[in-house]
């Protein structure tokens, strides 16, 4: 995804609890909205604690990020605050602790835990948790702020207006969809009598 890894080993989860701060530079934050689909990153930060768990580890913590989106109402560029926590269990392969592969039907149980990712080796990517959760948090519709009101002009920035026919005659009714089709009586650009 980018070059930025923060890595703790399972091995230094012996002396107990590590904690961590995570603030990437411009640069990785610049890689991750391309990768996330954003305009711009310009703060990204998390403060994470990676304790012992089982054979494994849990990471726990808090981020705070700003994104800059695109409205999908007015297109116009907005900044938003995402705060977030992480809260993942994670094993070594061949763990009795990791869950199994099922090649069939998997039931799930919506109150059950997540059960534990399964680490490739002995190292977990901090970073990779971090960008993860901040993918889930970003909103896929984004709107400025939730704030957009559609007023009878149409919403903040934009103006819509009525279509109007050959003669340059406006829809009475306001309908946004033009036909033009012909008829023995007049008609607007979306087809209604005038």
């Amino acid at each position: 995804m980018s070059d930025w890894r923060q890595v703790v080993r399972l091995s230094d989860l012996a002396r107990g609890p590590v904690g961590v701060t995570l603030a990437p530079d411009a640069e990785i934050r610049a890689q991750i909205a391309r990768r996330l689909g954003l305009e711009s990153l310009p703060e990204l930060t998390g403060r994470l604690t990676v304790r012992p768990w089982l054979d494994g580890a849990e990471i726990t913590g808090r981020f705070k990020a700003r994104v800059e989106q695109i409205c999908g109402v007015t297109l116009d560029p907005f900044e938003s605050e995402i705060e977030g926590e992480i809260a993942v269990q994670a094993v070594p392969a061949g763990s009795p602790h990791a869950p199994a592969d099922s090649a069939g039907e998997i039931e799930l149980d919506l109150e059950a835990p997540d059960p534990p990712d399964v680490l490739e080796g002995e190292e977990i990517d901090l970073a990779a948790y971090l960008v993860e959760h901040l993918a889930l948090e970003i909103d896929p519709f984004p709107q400025a702020g939730r704030r957009v009101r559609l007023r009878a002009r149409g919403a903040r920035g934009v103006a819509f207006r009525r279509p109007e026919d050959a003669e340059g005659r406006r829809c009475a009714i306001g309908c946004p969809f033009a036909s033009g089709r012909p008829g023995p009586y007049p008609r607007s650009a979306c087809g209604a009598p005038l």
